[in-house]
Formats: C-alpha cells, structure tokens, sequence
C-alpha cells in the first residue's frame, strides 16, 4: 500500500474515532468547570487538530487542492452542531440548512447507485475479461483512464462476485499471496460491512430515517465489493490478457503492464522499501519476484482514484518459477529468437 493512500486511510480512521468519541463524552449541559474543559477539548480537536492532520495527510502528502481543507471543517461544524450542549450547538445553526441539499444529494446518489447496479448487473453477464482493462484500454491519458475505472468498478463487482459470470476469465499464471484470498477475511469483512450499515442507521435516524436508510443501505450493499475482492485475490490476481500482464491487489488495486515493457522478471528475495517509484504487492515483507520495466508504468490504487507512477514492481507469489517462464515465452524478443 502506497504512502499517500496509508495516509488517507489512516486520517479516515483518525476522524470517525475522534466524532465518536465526541459525541461520547460531549455534556448536555455547561454546569461545572469540568464540563466547560471537555467542551473546550472536544473543540479543540474538531476544528484544529483534525485540519492540520488533514493538511498534513491529505492536502501535502496526497497532493490535494488547498480549498479541500473547506471539507474537514464544514463536517467539524456539523459534528459540532449535532453533539454540543444546546447553547453551543446554537451557534452552528447555519450548518443544519445544508440539511436538505444533503439528503438530496444522498438521494440521488441512491438512485445513481441503483442504476449502476442494474447497468452493471447487464453489462457484466456479456464481458470475457475484467471490464476496468477495457477502460484503461480506451485512452493513455491518466485522467480518462482514472475515470473509466471508477465508472467500471460497478460491473467489475459484478463480474467477480458472480462465479457464471467470469467462467470464461484467463486463468492465472499463479497466486499473489494475499490476506483477501482467505475465505474467512471476507467473511469477517462482510460481518463488519452489516455491522456498519446498522451503526450508521442507529447514528442518523434521530436526524433523519430517510437519510439513515439510505446511508445503511449504501454501506450494507458494499458487501458485493467484498466477495469479488475474495475472488480476485483468490483465482484472478495474476495473469496475461491480450499480450498484456495484469497485477491485481485485490480489487482495489491494478496494474496493467505490456508484456514488451517488461525489462525483466528475478527470482530474488526482496525486502519491502520505502521507495515510492517501487510498488510492493503480496503478503509480508519479503518479495521473491522483482520485475523492471522499460519505462514508467502507472498503478491504480483505491479502485481507480489514485493513479500512481511506478518503476518496479516487488511481487510474493506462489510459483515464481512459472510467472518468470510465463513472461520470457511471451516477449517478442524472447519468441523471435526460438523461432
């Protein structure tokens, strides 16, 4: 996992726990000096110590736009708005009149969502390979190809998750060793994704049961994502499609690289670095697969919206014997001279 995307994550993480604890500990009334500290605190954290973090984690080390810090403080302000003592929380009035826009855009997101399920769910039954490959195969501009995984993303859940559906997929030229591969990590994921829709419905539906159903049900149907990531990790991580090696890091991350691109592929073992131009896929620390390029390739993380430039590739397979053969029979310089 990159830097910037660990970052990202973690300051997600960071957030919920910090609203959490806000409305945990947040008094109803002023009534003591202790009180008036906790409030203070709370404050605090809300509308300081959270924007540095985002400035630091997402704008500085995720190259973001500067006006996005806008984000961080207005949900600071609604936070504020629905967990401070009443006499406070007056204050952050004006905040509850994008109550409304929100639950329209909530709103037609739900039936976008809908869409793109019922658009997928057709394409999907129809495709012989991942629908993502073909989007990166319409245009070699980053933000065209960015855009075109994201909106593939639907029908790829689709096509992983339903076994008739990718019957007719390559097969893999062997297993990038992966947590998701396990059978009972989705399991737990798909536990934890029922488990946040009903956090989510609990957390809304005092300020709107419309607005926590659909939020729940968004965050209750991500379980399909979790069963193709199962799949992929498990049967489709590694293997060659129209003279080109594709690399999946579950389904949240690919790499899809022209087999004449490829300098060469070692068996070596390789500890894991912090270089960003070498990207680290496989479980551990150790890589027994190294494999250079001939030019800059492009990684995209987090299902698309973090295009990355890499230089080297660091792999943990099963059978790196046949990835190396696999790759040297496939280039043309490598079959030009056997024949």
């Amino acid at each position: 996992m990159k830097r910037s995307l660990k970052f990202r994550l973690g300051f997600l993480a960071l957030a919920i726990i910090s609203y959490v604890i806000g409305f945990q500990v947040m008094p109803e009334q002023l009534n003591s000096t202790y009180e008036m500290t906790v409030v203070s605190g709370i404050s605090v954290l809300y509308f300081l110590v959270l924007p540095v973090l985002y400035w630091i984690a997402i704008i500085n080390i995720g190259k973001q736009k500067p006006w996005k810090i806008l984000a961080i403080l207005s949900l600071s302000a609604l936070m504020a708005r629905l967990s401070f003592p009443e006499d406070i929380a007056s204050y952050f009035e004006f905040v509850m009149w994008v109550r409304y826009p929100i639950l329209a855009v909530i709103l037609l997101f739900e039936i976008y969502l809908l869409f793109s399920v019922i658009k997928g769910l057709w394409q999907a039954r129809k495709l012989k390979g991942d629908p993502r490959i073909k989007a990166l195969n319409i245009s070699d501009d980053e933000k065209s190809q960015m855009v075109g995984m994201i909106m593939a993303g639907e029908a790829a859940n689709w096509f992983y998750s339903i076994p008739k559906f990718s019957a007719n997929h390559p097969k893999a030229i062997t297993n990038i060793k992966l947590l998701s591969a396990k059978a009972w990590f989705m399991w737990l994921m798909i536990g934890l994704c029922f488990i946040g829709s009903t956090i989510a419905y609990l957390l809304l539906v005092d300020w709107s049961e419309i607005a926590a159903i659909l939020v729940s049900a968004i965050v209750g149907y991500g379980f399909l994502t979790f069963i193709a990531n199962y799949r992929i990790s498990r049967h489709y991580s590694l293997y060659v499609h129209d003279d080109k090696l594709v690399i999946n890091n579950s389904i949240w991350g690919l790499l899809m690289v022209n087999i004449a691109d490829i300098k060469a592929v070692t068996i070596t073992e390789t500890t894991k670095t912090k270089d960003e131009d070498i990207l680290f896929v496989g479980r551990g620390d150790v890589a027994n697969v190294t494999v250079d390029f001939n030019q800059t390739q492009r990684y995209f993380g987090a299902m698309g919206q973090l295009p990355e430039p890499i230089e080297q590739l660091l792999l943990v397979v099963d059978e790196p014997q046949k990835l190396q053969q696999t790759i040297e029979l496939a280039q043309p310089n490598k079959a030009d001279s056997e024949s």
